[in-house]
């Protein structure tokens, strides 16, 4: 893959990037924590793009061709780990649970990211002790190959609040309702509903680091009401998007 940025050593600190900017695809030897303190990271692959609030964080593993882009203006955290050193035991990129605890050790461990004592190695051991105990999340959307399942995902994600079934797309793309739920299912593992919550819940993380009114929020990405909205992204997130640009 051409104009591909390579650092042998992913680099552990922490940097603030303006709402929009982005760091284009690059890989490391080492595997990498993403963890974004304030707005919302998206790491984009070939695979697809995973995307956090502060509740989660992305593990991005050694080797891995990755971009990354903030929403809102973004508190980057970045921990490099040793290719060897995988406690995760994840070949893939992974969105974890954050807790408070793993919220402070990552913080820590970018704030003197030159540290190299035995507090500091201490420190990695209780944050790599974290990880193995932070429970995985499907927070992804992943890029589908076949062109007609290409076609309908591209006009969901045009327009998240575009109300058609999947049988209306299929007529407007000229696909089988059946062939496009079977490829939903085969390629992106999940259904059309679920893929299209996904698509909203990424739109309304962007529009909520803009500091988009949570009501317009569920308008536009295409919730029958506010309290529908709220529902749906307190049990994917943990907290309710009103508190999202409060998040300690």
């Amino acid at each position: 893959m051409p104009n591909i940025r390579h650092t042998p050593q992913a680099p552990t600190d922490a940097r603030t990037l303006a709402a929009g900017a982005h760091i284009d695809a690059h890989r490391h030897d080492d595997h990498q924590i993403v963890y974004a303190g304030s707005g919302v990271v998206a790491v984009t692959t070939d695979a697809g793009t995973w995307f956090a609030p502060g509740t989660r964080a992305l593990w991005v593993p050694a080797g891995t061709v990755h971009a990354h882009r903030a929403h809102g203006r973004l508190r980057l955290h970045l921990v490099g780990l040793p290719a060897g050193e995988n406690p995760l035991g994840l070949h893939a990129p992974t969105v974890l649970t954050v807790g408070p605890l793993l919220r402070e050790l990552i913080v820590a461990c970018t704030t003197d990211p030159g540290g190299t004592g035995p507090e500091r190695r201490r420190l990695r051991a209780v944050l790599c002790d974290r990880l193995r105990a932070s429970p995985q999340q499907p927070v992804q959307l992943p890029a589908p190959a076949d062109p007609r399942l290409a076609a309908v995902c591209a006009i969901v994600h045009h327009d998240p609040a575009d109300p058609r079934t999947l049988a209306s797309l299929a007529a407007a793309t000229g696909t089988g309702e059946r062939t496009l739920s079977r490829l939903f299912r085969a390629e992106l593992g999940m259904t059309f509903p679920q893929w299209r919550t996904q698509s909203r819940l990424y739109h309304a993380l962007r529009m909520l680091a803009d500091d988009v009114p949570v009501t317009t929020v569920a308008h536009r990405c295409g919730w029958s009401s506010a309290s529908a909205f709220i529902d749906v992204f307190r049990r994917a997130y943990g907290y309710t998007p009103g508190t999202h640009n409060s998040r300690p």
